[in-house]
């Protein structure tokens, strides 16, 4: 079991790039993508100031077989430096379309004006949140702080027949696959 860390999501980003495009080009082609979906797996709650490491958090889970929301990426005429009516409204209406959200912890993540309201937002509106940590260095734990460890965590790892998959958890021994937690079924202990 592990978590996300910023090497393996920076790498992603990176190779979807490739030698001859860069990330802009790769960013048109999924803004493209992803206007077409009406609906969302996973609304990504992340700070904007992780652009790069978000994009690569993103991809991987899209690698997975899920469609991931990302604001600026999706709807980049949202303004995401002031708060507005308009901006909450179209939020608002993207939270509500996507089966869940995952809050991604980072280090900048605390200077967000937005992930706050987005969690609160969809906790109330549907209570499938998720924590998405995505560490420093290679962890199979996670422990949030304050009123981030009320809720659980997203890991990556394989599953009996060696594919992989998303788990959401409570500890290492509490957990449930991530399609059997958009089902309404909680993390359970295992032995």
């Amino acid at each position: 079991m592990s978590l996300l860390t910023e090497s393996i999501v920076r790498a992603r980003a990176q190779r979807a790039a490739g030698v001859h495009r860069n990330l802009s080009t790769v960013l048109t082609e999924r803004i493209q993508k992803q206007a077409a979906a009406a609906r969302h797996d996973i609304f990504l709650s992340h700070s904007f100031d992780d652009r790069e490491l978000v994009l690569g958090v993103a991809l991987t889970i899209e690698d997975l077989g899920y469609s991931v929301y990302l604001d600026w990426r999706d709807d980049p005429s949202l303004d995401r430096k002031n708060i507005t009516e308009q901006t909450a409204g179209k939020l608002r209406a993207r939270m509500k379309t996507s089966r869940c959200l995952f809050y991604s912890t980072t280090e900048n993540a605390s200077n967000s004006k937005w992930m706050p309201w987005e969690l609160g937002y969809k906790d109330g509106n549907n209570t499938r949140v998720a924590i998405l940590p995505v560490s420093r260095v290679v962890t199979s734990s996670y422990q949030g702080q304050e009123y981030l460890g009320i809720y659980p965590y997203v890991s990556d790892q394989n599953d009996t027949e060696g594919k992989r998959r998303l788990w959401i958890r409570r500890s290492l021994t509490c957990y449930v696959s991530f399609d059997s937690w958009l089902e309404g079924h909680e993390p359970a202990e295992r032995k």
